[in-house]
């Protein structure tokens, strides 16, 4: 099985292809992306990598704070779509 982590505070030139590359040190990255806006196409600031169950714990201790791109990412497991709370408009 897989987790699928949130990785957040991302510099806006980092790539899927960079968090590849980063989070691979720890062990087999499943995928990555990097959400952007839908308009502009420019990063949002926040994605996620998805990587093995076993990895997963090693991965968000091993990542979380730490500098990727200039800036300092925030991980840890995503929360599916249910858990957040209602959007306002």
């Amino acid at each position: 099985m897989a987790t699928k982590l949130y990785v957040g505070n991302l510099a806006w030139a980092t790539t899927a292809d960079t968090l590849k590359d980063a989070f691979s040190q720890v062990g087999n990255v499943l995928s990555s992306v990097v959400m952007t806006d839908k308009m502009t196409g420019r990063s949002r600031g926040f994605g996620f990598v998805e990587v093995e169950d076993a990895n997963a714990e090693k991965t968000i201790e091993m990542f979380n704070g730490k500098e990727v791109d200039g800036r300092k990412i925030t991980v840890n497991v995503a929360r599916p779509p249910s858990e957040r709370p209602p959007r306002r408009f």
